[in-house]
């Protein structure tokens, strides 16, 4: 009980430490189970939780799939901790990848153009899974490339510096090794996730709408709280870079919502909104 109840206590402390992250993982669990069901979005989120801890804690000790980092255990003590790993660092990769599946699936359907009069009724075909399953471990990568140079900077905003590489790399002092270690991550979690989803009652499509559309719509919202740091920050290369790998993206979504004329926000009978 005693254990229990330093567990509990330091997950508090992760609570107080990072309210952003689990706010934005009540903003996954809200959208994800909309788009996905709850089963599905908590069987995703468990996935990708511990493939991306197992990956977290090879890396910090072989260097793979993320190449070599270290963590700065500055907050042992005041957080959760998981194998040498912050539990809100791993669980972080769970909504990033939710989102980005969810992101992926709308991107790939709205461009195929099938069952356009479904999907203008807000009924998203399955796209295949081969190119859902690439998508989505590209968006991954992808948003990492917006996020790690900025958490790389803890130490100038409330993140905190909690770690670090041996040597700086390429890209804004973050390693290539670190990006493409996301995308595998991305690309294990899915597999995996489609794997274990076979085994459920086929989804064969899935609504945009009401809280649904916050699922893809955290892709953005984690982009844009990451282009804002390093606003603050005065990063304005980074800013520049950040924004260049996120703007085509949106485009992308923005051209084919635009294009279908959808709606992700519906109003009831009553009035009210779905």
């Amino acid at each position: 009980m005693t254990h229990l109840g330093e567990v509990g206590g330091l997950l508090l402390g992760s609570l107080v430490l990072r309210p952003y992250v689990f706010a934005f993982l009540a903003l996954h669990l809200a959208g994800s189970s909309g788009l996905l069901g709850w089963r599905r979005s908590l069987g995703f989120t468990g996935i990708t939780w511990v493939v991306a801890l197992a990956a977290e804690h090879s890396s910090i000790r072989t260097g793979i799939p993320f190449g070599w980092y270290y963590y700065l255990p500055r907050t042992a003590g005041r957080e959760l901790w998981v194998g040498g790993v912050p539990f809100f660092d791993s669980l972080s990769f769970s909504f990033l990848m939710v989102a980005s599946y969810g992101l992926a699936w709308i991107l790939l359907s709205g461009a195929r153009r099938v069952g356009l009069e479904a999907v203008r009724w807000g009924r998203w075909p399955r796209p295949g899974r081969g190119r859902h399953l690439l998508l989505a471990a590209v968006l991954m990568l992808l948003i990492d490339v917006v996020i790690d140079p900025v958490a790389l900077r803890g130490d100038r905003w409330f993140l905190g510096q909690i770690y670090g590489y041996p040597e700086a790399g390429v890209y804004f002092g973050v390693p290539v090794a670190n990006f493409v270690g996301w995308g595998v991550v991305g690309f294990v979690a899915t597999a995996l996730y489609q794997a274990w989803e076979r085994r459920l009652e086929p989804l064969g499509s899935v609504t945009l709408q009401g809280r649904a559309a916050l699922c893809p719509v955290l892709y953005f919202l984690v982009a844009l709280f990451n282009l804002a740091i390093t606003a603050a920050l005065g990063e304005w290369r980074l800013l520049i870079c950040g924004a260049a790998w996120m703007l085509p993206i949106l485009g992308w979504a923005v051209a084919i919502l635009k294009g279908l004329r959808v709606r992700l926000w519906r109003p009831r009978a009553e009035g009210t909104w779905a």
